[in-house]
């Protein structure tokens, strides 16, 4: 079977994207939207978890962690003696990741579905959409959707089923909150600290990994779009049907991005488990000017980039990747080619780091400044080999010594970079000396 007819028979958040106003209530609704909530509400909130646990969804925002027991780690925490809260993290900075936007224009009703069906399996009745300050069309859509939902009473004090008529005893209020432009309030409890009115840091992490996020001091589930998105199909039509697609680890579908040096950029829903090169040629149509593949960043900025040879045996899996010292992230693939410098490559995400740099951490605020003046002394054709070697040094003092994971992001592309591509970082060092030699010792010209 071809991939494009692979592609089509895997539709669960994107079912709608195509269909002209799916992103109004009226259309939304003719076409299923909501259609979980029966199902949902003569469900235990137990087995819901349970069955989100059974289908493997795992978090689509980049970690790639399993969905269910971090709901059950939320609902545990005495939820008829006190407030949780649900937050959907729609802060979607990280370069090349552009997928969760797809579903915020085009079905908003998805979201506000899977919102219902996670709040009211971790006993939320209030929900936050943290949404990326840029993003203010999205924001205006959100808003519209939801003031549609109040209108049908999906939402509000009493959930009413918009087909039967009847009506649930479980009330929801949603708010869309727009961030200032942060980056590291992707980070979920920077996310929180924003939301809680605080500047946008990360917290320290507990070492029981079984705690949940606080807001305000009551349990909070931080959860992607696009992970939230995929519960209704689950509860609709069980676990093993979003089993059915994808691997044994990496069960079910993800939005899969392509950006840079490719003929047929956008977005497209994939089973996990397909070939990356194949999705690049097939789907994607190959690089332009039948130029060569050089490099794969494959899930937004801060993963490892891959060679080309990597990317040829690789999977679009969380498996798969790690094989190369990398990871999926967020699917967001930057295909770069032959002409790309990847000095240059990795001095724009280095400039992008330190200026995203929430500060709070010393290596990490150290770090990208010096990492990024270093590589700017390179460029400019005044650097050595030893300039590498600090580069590399300061990568291991920020690896794994702050408090969240932006300095060891910082770390993946400093060492895939001078690492997979060391020949080219000596080449151009050697050859930018050997041109100022010459500049040298050339005689004046009058």
């Amino acid at each position: 079977m071809s991939l494009k007819k692979i592609l089509e028979e895997c539709k669960i958040v994107s079912r709608k994207f195509d269909i002209p106003n799916a992103h109004t209530l009226e259309v939304a609704l003719k076409h299923g939207a909501y259609n979980c909530l029966e199902k949902l509400f003569s469900t235990s909130q137990q087995d819901i978890i349970q069955e989100i646990k059974d289908s493997g969804l795992r978090g689509k925002g980049g970690g790639g962690g399993a969905t269910g027991p971090r709901w059950a780690n939320v609902h545990k925490h005495n939820p008829d003696k006190r407030p949780s809260y649900m937050v959907i993290n729609a802060d979607e900075s990280e370069p090349g990741t552009f997928k969760d936007r797809e579903i915020m224009q085009k079905d908003p009703h998805l979201l506000l579905e899977g919102i219902i069906v996670a709040s009211y399996a971790i006993a939320a009745k209030k929900a936050y959409i943290y949404i990326r300050g840029e993003y203010a069309a999205f924001a205006r859509r959100l808003n519209e959707a939801i003031a549609e939902s109040y209108a049908k009473g999906i939402l509000g004090e009493q959930i009413k089923d918009p087909y039967s008529g009847k009506i649930y005893d479980w009330s929801l209020d949603i708010t869309v909150h727009r961030g200032a432009g942060a980056y590291i309030c992707g980070e979920k409890t920077a996310l929180l600290e924003s939301l809680e009115g605080k500047r946008g840091q990360p917290r320290l992490k507990p070492k029981d990994k079984s705690e949940p996020e606080w807001f305000f001091g009551y349990p909070a589930m931080v959860n992607n779009v696009e992970t939230v998105s995929t519960a209704p199909f689950i509860v609709k039509n069980g676990a093993g049907a979003y089993r059915a697609f994808g691997t044994e680890k990496s069960p079910g579908t993800l939005l899969v991005g392509m950006s840079g040096h490719i003929n047929n950029g956008g977005i497209w829903e994939a089973p996990y488990g397909l070939s990356m090169i194949e999705f690049i040629e097939e789907i994607g149509g190959g690089i332009p000017q039948n130029r060569k593949l050089k490099a794969v960043i494959p899930g937004g900025s801060s993963c490892h980039v891959l060679t080309a040879d990597e990317a040829r045996q690789c999977h679009l899996d969380y498996e798969s990747p790690w094989q190369f010292g990398s990871s999926l992230g967020t699917a967001g693939m930057i295909i770069m080619d032959e002409t790309v410098n990847m000095m240059e490559a990795m001095k724009n995400l280095l400039e992008f780091y330190r200026h995203e740099s929430c500060g709070q951490c010393t290596p990490c605020r150290e770090g990208t400044g010096w990492t990024d003046r270093t590589m700017a002394k390179i460029l400019k054709g005044q650097g050595t080999s030893q300039d590498v070697q600090i580069m590399q040094r300061a990568s291991e003092a920020m690896n794994g010594k702050t408090i969240c994971l932006f300095g060891p992001s910082v770390s993946a592309v400093i060492d895939s970079y001078t690492g997979k591509f060391a020949d080219e970082f000596q080449s151009y060092i050697k050859k930018q000396k050997q041109n100022q030699e010459i500049l040298d010792i050339a005689p004046p010209v009058f």
